[in-house]
């Protein structure tokens, strides 16, 4: 072949090889991403408006008006306290003002999820989210968190100014598989990298029994046989440490990755409680997908209906506020390759106060005992062997070893995630934690209406202990009803009273009254 000729077929050679990595119709594509991401902010706002006075109100554990009345001071002037900490709530930080954004962004949810959508109602969205993040504290400090908020920010370019369908750049499409890249490939090294028990292949024998929040399923799969746990960590290391590059690879290794991916979320759905991580997931896989792919597994009535009208003109603004974006994105997406690349990597960290590229991971390091604090209260002296403790039960933590474990997913209970985690710790460390059994103490509604079961009725108790216990699930050959056999370590914190001047001393240096 001479080199003329060669050069003749250079554009079809090259026609040929982008054929497959983008066949240029991704409508069906946007509509279906911008669905579940519907869902996701649906769960995400319902799970905040129904939380939101009990956790950051002016009556909550961690007081939201109270946190930025500490960083105000912290920042030192408004500048700097806005472009450090993005929050609407500077201007506003009352319950009335909180539930109203709660609520909005809720009802914005649903009218996304089922099909309504445009520019103003996806920057709402995640304005409002970001707002909340900014003061939820400790409990919004979850991976899920800033990656809703990323993909809501790229969900702003994909919306429509008005009700006519907004056109679909493929460029939008390969910023999502980036954001999945991201997800999975940062989950698989962490683990590598986080806990020995990847390498060795057992980290599967623990998993079950020590994550967050198990769900019924969590037993079974626990009692799984040892060669099936070790295959399951191999097959992770495959999912998240090679099938993420297939994400770019031509259509149908994408779409072959794509299915992959969708798989594991769904196997982690049953196998726990995530909250909405996986479901989040799923959605950000829809864009390894284009319309010829979807179009064969959705109703043909829907793909008519999105077809029906052509996309509006994607128009000079909008062309040039993707190219920005892609630019933005390229330019924030240093941080968090050198993390994903550094021998010493972190676990979901922003590198911008927007959160609008982030670093992930999951699960770095696995317990190999599960610690549970159970918090029991007694209207006797607690000096007496004979005093009669009850417990507290909460929706999704283990408390009672007869009772089932919970299937929350995908609400969030962010005081049960907490406590699983001050397990780990004490109560210096946790001092929510302390306030939260002081306001039992009082019998404060907010908090109460956090648990799953109030043993007390309207009185609360004199007495308040948390203790510390080591909890196990039952094996099968065991002639018991019961899902879990615990042992008691000690005593974590108390007992506590009203009364008492070390408590009081101790709410007074956080600056929570009494």
């Amino acid at each position: 072949m001479s080199f003329k000729t060669a050069l003749e077929q250079l554009p079809r050679v090259e026609a040929e090889w982008l054929r497959p990595l983008d066949p240029g119709s991704y409508r069906l594509t946007s509509f279906v991403l911008l669905r579940l991401l519907g869902l996701v902010y649906t769960l995400a706002f319902l799970s905040l408006s129904n939380q939101l006075g009990p956790l950051i109100g002016a009556d909550g554990l961690l007081p939201a008006s109270q946190f930025l009345e500490k960083s105000a001071r912290y920042f030192g002037d408004s500048a700097s306290a806005w472009t450090s900490m993005p929050t609407l709530f500077w201007l506003d930080a009352s319950d009335a003002t909180m539930q109203a954004l709660a609520h909005l962004g809720l009802l914005l949810s649903v009218l996304l999820l089922c099909g309504i959508a445009n520019v103003f109602q996806l920057f709402a969205l995640w304005l409002i989210y970001l707002s909340f993040n900014s003061v939820g504290q400790l409990f919004y400090g979850y991976g899920w968190e800033i990656l809703l908020l990323e993909s809501g920010f790229l969900a702003i370019f994909l919306a429509p100014l008005g009700t006519r369908q907004a056109p679909s750049p493929a460029a939008l499409i390969w910023l999502y598989r980036w954001v999945l890249f991201r997800v999975i490939l940062g989950a698989g090294l962490i683990k590598v990298r986080g806990d020995a028990c990847w390498l060795d292949l057992t980290c599967m024998s623990y998993h079950y029994e020590t994550q967050p929040i198990p769900n019924p399923l969590s037993w079974y799969f626990h009692h799984l046989p040892p060669i099936i746990h070790k295959l399951s960590v191999a097959a992770t290391h495959f999912i998240e440490l090679i099938v993420p590059f297939f994400i770019f690879a031509p259509r149908r290794l994408r779409h072959i990755a794509g299915l992959i991916q969708i798989s594991f979320q769904g196997l982690l759905i049953l196998s726990g409680n995530l909250s909405w991580l996986n479901y989040l997931t799923i959605a950000l896989c829809i864009p390894c997908f284009d319309d010829r792919a979807l179009e064969r597994v959705l109703p043909r009535r829907l793909s008519a209906y999105i077809q029906r009208d052509p996309p509006a003109d994607i128009g000079t603004p909008r062309r040039l506020g993707i190219y920005t974006l892609c630019i933005l994105v390229f330019y924030l997406s240093s941080a968090p390759i050198q993390n994903m690349v550094s021998p010493d990597q972190t676990m979901n960290r922003s590198y911008d106060p927007l959160h609008l590229v982030n670093t992930y991971g999951a699960f770095g390091h696995i317990g190999k005992k599960r610690y549970e604090i159970v918090i029991k209260g007694t209207n006797d002296h607690p000096a007496d062997p004979e005093a009669r403790w009850r417990e507290y039960e909460f929706h999704g933590k283990p408390g009672d070893i007869n009772r089932r474990p919970a299937l929350i997913s995908p609400y969030h209970y962010r005081l049960d995630w907490q406590i699983w985690f001050a397990a780990m710790s004490d109560y210096k460390s946790n001092p929510w934690l302390v306030h939260f059994i002081y306001k039992l103490l009082q019998g404060n509604a907010g908090a109460l209406g956090l648990l799953a079961e109030n043993p007390f009725g309207a009185t609360p108790p004199t007495f308040i202990l948390a203790e510390l216990y080591e909890y196990e699930f039952t094996s099968w050959d065991e002639d018991t009803e019961a899902w879990w056999q615990r042992k008691r370590l000690g005593i974590w914190l108390g007992p506590l009273s009203l009364g008492e001047p070390a408590l009081g001393e101790f709410l007074q240096h956080y600056g929570w009254g009494q």
